[in-house]
């Protein structure tokens, strides 16, 4: 299944195409034809973006919880 954020992103590739079919320089061939090849590129770019990004705000380890403790006062030193 296509994801819609590649639809949305495929469409503002090709929307030079479609503001030239608006001013009748291509017919709707083109354009759909340019949608087309759109979608599969938007597709790969938008698999890499999740793909560099799927990493970050995790970590790798839970980590065990702590309780504080209050700190110890050196020696000599005055309270």
């Amino acid at each position: 299944m296509i994801r819609p954020s590649v639809l949305l992103f495929a469409l503002l590739m090709s929307a030079p195409a479609l503001y030239r079919y608006f001013n009748d320089e291509l017919d709707i061939g083109q354009v759909l034809v340019r949608f087309l090849i759109a979608v599969p590129i938007a597709a790969v770019l938008l698999a890499g973006l999740r793909f560099v990004t799927a990493g970050y705000g995790r970590t790798e380890e839970q980590g065990t919880p702590t309780t504080p403790t209050p700190a110890e006062p050196e020696a000599g030193s005055p309270p």
